[in-house]
């Protein structure tokens, strides 16, 4: 049995505090659901075996399974159950492998999986206190991105900022300034040539009550040059990571639809995944991940990096996307993010993963066919990618 994906839709991405602010988890979910299901002709949502949703906060309005939440407030049967997977930054891409895998085990026949994040409105907590009545100031922690609330056991060397991981690679894998932002200045380049090209008109849905019709975040003004006029974010002196040459914070939802040959959908599928792979690293140096897990995931599907045609890499830093392509030497990097990548789309946690995937097939299907690798790195040292074949 193997599984395919038929079709893949998600939102704009909002900056954070700006364009989707607005608009709760659960809402942007449902509305990448719906949207999803009234581009299938003649797909009764009832057959929709299950709804899985990465999402990597949970702590607020994306609370108490979010895949179900947003599959009733999307209109679904209530027949139709929903899980939430929380793989951090690749729980939307491990909703994606999980579908996939039910799929082809015989399991299911229909699956959406998708993410969705709103990092705008994840809310600040309170820890209980130890004992009744507390007389010291207590702490809030945000739970928008990062550690927090760090068990005292964990070794310190793991639990550094993200940012600060970003620099560690840069300075393991020799990486520049100059580099990092030539690279981040190719991701807004691509992706506003995309746009205007129309490269994503056939997978965004922008949401009803918004005025976002694009990615927030990219900007085609930026240069290697303009960028590197901005100051260092975790390391003032001598850092070379900025806030131009990381990803943003974000707001968005994503869905594909996977399904089985056996369910006769009324559409071509856009690619099948033919096979996916998972790996971990030291948490200090999570950004690499993806190195081992892709080679695993090809190695699986009978490939070499010499068969692929494109690849949909997350930039979460560009120091760690360079480091990455450094361990995939045989890869030609023109066949990266050809249409821009997180550092300019958006990088909202949970539903990045599928974001990628979803792209990955489309543009397959675009250019005629060919084999594609999504891969993201995971906070904490995890690496995901499905292969997929069109």
């Amino acid at each position: 049995m193997s599984s395919f994906v038929y079709d893949a839709v998600r939102t704009p991405f909002g900056r954070y505090g700006r364009g989707l602010a607005a608009v709760r988890p659960d809402d942007l979910a449902a509305h990448v659901l719906r949207a999803l299901l009234d581009r299938i002709p003649g797909l009764d949502p009832a057959r929709v075996d299950d709804v899985l949703l990465g999402n990597a906060n949970g702590a607020g309005e994306d609370n108490r399974n979010v895949a179900r939440m947003s599959s009733l407030l999307a209109g679904l049967p209530t027949s139709v159950p929903g899980a939430t997977l929380n793989r951090l930054c690749g729980s939307g891409m491990e909703a994606v492998i999980q579908a996939s895998r039910a799929i082809e085990t015989g399991d299911a026949q229909v699956v959406i999986a998708g993410g969705v994040e709103s990092m705008s409105r994840a809310p600040w907590v309170l820890q209980k206190p130890d004992r009744p009545y507390p007389a010291r100031p207590e702490t809030l922690h945000s739970t928008t991105l990062g550690w927090r609330m760090v068990n005292p056991r964990m070794p310190a060397q793991w639990t550094i900022p993200l940012g600060e991981s970003a620099e560690k690679l840069a300075d393991l894998h020799g990486i520049p300034r100059e580099s990092q932002d030539a690279f981040a200045a190719r991701s807004h380049l691509l992706a506003d040539r995309a746009w205007t090209r129309g490269d994503y008109d056939a997978e965004v849905v922008p949401v009803p009550g918004t005025q976002l019709t694009r990615d927030e975040g990219i900007r085609p003004a930026s240069t290697t040059a303009s960028l590197a006029r901005l100051k260092p974010v975790f390391r003032p002196e001598g850092g070379t990571v900025t806030a131009g040459n990381s990803s943003p914070l974000n707001d968005g939802a994503s869905a594909l639809l996977i399904a089985s040959e056996d369910a006769r959908l009324r559409a071509e599928p856009l690619a099948r995944i033919i096979s996916r792979a998972v790996a971990g690293n030291d948490p200090d140096v999570f950004g690499v991940a993806p190195v081992a897990a892709a080679d695993r995931a090809l190695a699986r599907a009978g490939k070499s990096w010499a068969d692929v045609d494109l690849v949909e890499l997350n930039e979460a830093f560009a120091s760690q996307s360079l480091a990455c392509l450094q361990g995939w030497p045989d890869l030609d990097p023109d066949k990266v993010n050809v249409h821009g990548g997180a550092i300019a789309i958006g990088h909202p946690l949970g539903a990045s993963g599928a974001r990628i995937v979803g792209h990955l097939a489309h543009a397959l299907r675009a250019r005629g066919g060919g084999v594609g690798v999504a891969a993201i790195c995971i906070g904490v040292g995890q690496g995901l990618p499905p292969v997929l074949e069109a």
